[in-house]
């Protein structure tokens, strides 16, 4: 049977465990395919603690871990079209992708690149797409400022290099142990901690046109206050009650095959670095996820499966 990585209950790290599971089969609108890479991201610790997406149903355990993967589609399931057996893909899963098997609706799925490895791929449906929309989302002119604070994490560091690439100016907001990385993607970078508006100020004088926030808390606010529209204000670390009483939103998330082709397209071209700073087998799928909930990642962790 395969092996998986599971939580049998919400909690901590105490709740997960290696487990044998059944070959999911694919229902109406999904792919089935062979895991050769799974990122990892914040989400799949905050969903094991109990974190709901709106409108989903009540889990049933064990639950996989894992919401993106990249592999080969070994079925398809009744009215996909456009993908075929045997095509390398990438997209979110609809049941965990830290697995041999993984589960994709056709809908959130793209073709990858020949020039795209799987590793890289696994990074693109929920960190790189996430900053995607973001940047979007804001649609500041060509050489505008963009703040982002937790610019060191995989959203925040996809979100920099996507901004640069759309010719807007970027500070970015990350401990100090992280300023050089931010610094190589293109970013002015200004250490995190209290009292930021200040060093946001001195590192842009003429001020900032909009705001990504990957933080939420008291960061959040403080960057709230740098805005002289808080239309230009967005985050992915906060709910969206809170940044609509600051007169912000939430990232508005496409989730379309159409923006992984985007995304695996900047990949390809150059403009957008994954920056996988490591990577781990299955079989330590345990310390993969350890890493990402520990908040001290430089880029993307991601799991390889073996073909």
């Amino acid at each position: 049977m395969p092996k998986a990585y599971v939580y049998t209950r919400h909690g901590g790290p105490e709740t997960e465990s290696f487990a044998d599971v059944d070959r999911p089969s694919p229902g109406p609108g999904e792919l089935l395919i062979a895991v050769r890479a799974a990122g990892v991201n914040p989400v799949d610790w905050k969903l094991r603690g109990g974190l709901r997406r709106p409108g989903a149903a009540e889990p049933v355990f064990p639950v996989v871990l894992g919401s993106e993967a990249a592999g080969v589609v070994e079925e398809l399931g009744a009215g996909v079209t456009g993908f075929a057996v045997g095509d390398e893909v990438f997209g979110n899963t609809a049941g965990g992708a830290f697995a041999e098997h993984a589960l994709l609706p056709a809908t959130v799925t793209a073709h990858k690149p020949a020039a795209l490895s799987f590793t890289d791929a696994a990074t693109l449906p929920v960190a790189a797409a996430t900053a995607y929309d973001g940047v979007r989302q804001l649609d500041l002119p060509e050489g505008a400022t963009l703040l982002i604070t937790g610019a060191g994490g995989g959203v925040g560091a996809a979100a920099v290099q996507i901004a640069r690439a759309w010719g807007l100016r970027v500070v970015g907001l990350a401990s100090e142990a992280k300023k050089e990385f931010v610094e190589s993607l293109g970013a002015v970078h200004v250490p995190s901690g209290p009292g930021l508006a200040e060093r946001v100020r001195a590192a842009a004088p003429e001020g900032v046109d909009g705001v990504y926030d990957l933080v939420g808390g008291e960061v959040l606010a403080e960057a709230a206050g740098l805005l002289a529209d808080p239309a230009k204000l967005i985050t992915a670390g906060a709910a969206p009650e809170t940044v609509a009483a600051l007169g912000g939103a939430r990232v508005e998330r496409a989730r379309t095959a159409a923006v992984l082709d985007e995304v695996a397209e900047l990949v390809v071209g150059g403009e957008l670095d994954p920056h996988v700073s490591r990577t781990f087998p299955l079989d330590r799928a345990d310390e993969a996820l350890r890493a990402v909930e520990d908040g001290h990642t430089r880029g993307k962790i991601v799991i390889e499966v073996a073909g």
